[in-house]
């Protein structure tokens, strides 16, 4: 962490490429520089300057004053329901604008979900990431990407998947991470994980449950549904009834 010219405090991610797996080399590496350098979204941490010294990548990133979403949620508990749905807000305009880019993230967890000093969120961490479509097609991914508790039914079932799918399977497993400051599936076996995944097998805490509207809990269920291709897009999530309810919440 260091001061830029503009007094501004900036990150460093520093990646030593004589420690790294020769995959994470040849494959991961390339593509993260690649789509770092391509985006810029007001919901995607600002990367300033990448430069190469010998063996070592010094990646510069605007710094997250108020660390993680997975830190905020252990200290501070749960968060209201319009405060979920302002980040979520965020967060979905964020994975919507790589989408409509044709990039999935593959790795979205509340890890990589970072706040800034005036409480706006950030998508981060494009180690996974890759273009999921070439020649007009998608292109269906058959590696294993991100961490189990966010993983789509379809990832673990080890068979190609489409990432853009999977990567709305982890932003509910957010939402609902946010609301509840537990997650939907406590498993560390990946057959019965995906198991619970496929029987829905999932509730909301009963602490929480009565004080979510109705919307709020469809928008979970929609995201957590099983059929990849019966998930909302990005898109749909933005204009969906839950996202504009704040608008009639301001009017």
């Amino acid at each position: 962490m260091e001061e830029d010219g503009r007094h501004n405090v900036v990150a460093c991610k520093v990646i030593d490429t004589a420690q790294a797996p020769r995959e994470y080399l040849t494959k991961f590496l390339p593509r993260e520089l690649d789509i770092l350098i391509r985006v810029n979204h007001p919901h995607i941490i600002h990367v300033s300057n990448i430069f190469q010294r010998r063996a070592k990548y010094f990646i510069f990133l605007r710094f997250a004053e108020n660390g993680d979403l997975l830190d905020f949620l252990t200290q501070n508990g749960a968060v209201s329901e319009t405060q979920s749905r302002f980040w979520m807000r965020q967060i979905v305009s964020g994975v919507n604008y790589i989408h409509t880019l044709n990039i999935a993230h593959r790795d979205l967890k509340c890890e990589n979900i970072l706040i800034t000093a005036n409480y706006n969120v950030k998508l981060t961490d494009f180690g996974f990431a890759r273009v999921v479509r070439q020649r007009s097609r998608d292109i269906a991914s058959d590696t294993y990407c991100g961490s189990l508790s966010y993983a789509a039914p379809e990832v673990l079932k080890g068979t190609p998947y489409y990432p853009k799918l999977s990567d709305m399977w982890s932003v509910g497993i957010i939402m609902y991470t946010m609301l509840n400051k537990a997650l939907p599936f406590n498993e560390t076996s990946v057959k019965k994980l995906r198991e619970k995944q496929v029987m829905r097998k999932w509730r909301f805490r009963s602490g929480i449950v009565n004080q979510l509207s109705m919307e709020c809990r469809k928008q979970v269920t929609d995201l957590l549904e099983p059929e990849p291709r019966l998930r909302p897009s990005a898109a749909a999530v933005l204009e969906g009834p839950w996202i504009a309810m704040d608008a009639r919440l301001t009017s």
